[in-house]
């Protein structure tokens, strides 16, 4: 898989997750200390996450890792 693709996929992945929570993406930024438009990069596949923002993310979500990463 394209590098390119894999971080749409986790992307899409972070948005579904965040709207079965039903979180907003400036409530998710707020945990983060990162504006919204920051935060709505990660949703759609522009900058990566760093292992700290992926740990977070998962406890926020009550996912893990494997969800987050699920490309199948």
């Amino acid at each position: 898989m394209i590098y390119m693709e894999l971080s749409k996929v986790i992307g899409n992945n972070l948005k579904e997750a965040r709207k079965a929570k039903k979180i907003t993406q400036r409530e998710i930024a707020l945990k983060l200390n990162m504006s919204q438009q920051q935060y709505s990069r990660f949703e759609n596949g522009v900058f990566e996450l760093n292992y700290s923002q992926i740990v977070k993310l998962c406890e926020i979500f009550d996912i893990t890792p494997n969800d987050l990463f699920d490309i199948y």
